[in-house]
């Protein structure tokens, strides 16, 4: 089955997923969470979910149930790496919403910003040395990315180095990552009238986090956000950054 998980990937996530001992024996946890991969990876709707995946309604209702017992956020945060984090990137990518995503009730806050391009959300996210992600979160699309990076930067290591481009310069940024131990090598912007130090050389390894979200656009369900639920699109970034990870493990077992 397409896009379907592997033996391998299976054996990694089936015991950090919930179980449930007693009263009726739930759907195969494999045959839904393939489903719910097939669906954000072709990005096509809930209900074109093709038969051998089992109802639609049950991949669904699975995927909001996990969301919100924060299943993916133990997922990514058991498989995800930590030892490669000597050097951490942070950038963020520009998703346009569809028009179905945008028929939310009036004074909703889902993370919908109006930009040049129409609503637009913002995927910010912090990856390590080999582009992979540790930290994803999500912006409306006109909110600087500064905002959103205190509270990503917020658990990082000490003696650690942050690569991170101009719209990162900021006193705040820099001096949090400096009493967190760490260098923040960043190129200053025009205006900055104090001297910093930056390492041209270290900075074009930055480009790993732009390979990241080039990655996960390959999922429609990213690409495009069709979700209405800031909640519900995020769930599926993570899923598919859960999928990197997978597929590392997998080709260095």
């Amino acid at each position: 089955m397409r896009y379907a998980l592997t033996d391998a990937e299976w054996r990694l996530i089936e015991p950090i997923l919930p179980c449930k001992p007693r009263g009726v024996p739930r759907v195969d946890d494999r045959r839904v969470l393939s489903g719910i991969f097939w669906v954000l990876r072709s990005g096509a709707p809930w209900r074109n979910l093709p038969e051998h995946y089992g109802p639609y309604t049950t991949c669904y209702y699975r995927f909001v149930r996990w969301r919100c017992a924060g299943v993916r956020d133990r997922l990514l945060a058991a498989i995800s790496d930590h030892d490669c984090a000597d050097v951490q990137m942070i950038d963020s990518t520009i998703v346009r919403a569809h028009q179905h995503a945008t028929c939310v009730k009036q004074g909703a806050k889902e993370d919908l910003g109006r930009s040049r391009g129409g609503l637009t959300t913002k995927i910010h996210a912090v990856v390590d040395a080999n582009g992979l992600p540790l930290k994803l979160a999500l912006a409306p699309g006109h909110e600087h990315d500064s905002v959103c990076a205190m509270d990503l930067l917020g658990g990082l290591p000490e003696n650690r180095m942050l690569l991170a481009d101009k719209a990162y310069d900021a006193d705040a940024i820099r001096k949090s990552i400096s009493l967190a131990g760490g260098w923040a090598n960043i190129p200053p912007r025009r205006n900055r009238r104090d001297p910093i130090c930056f390492s041209p050389f270290q900075f074009r390894d930055r480009s790993l986090v732009e390979r990241f979200f080039n990655r996960i656009k390959h999922c429609r369900r990213i690409a495009t956000r069709y979700e209405k639920r800031a909640a519900n699109f995020l769930a599926f970034v993570k899923l598919a950054a859960i999928r990197l990870w997978l597929g590392v493990y997998e080709s260095t077992a």
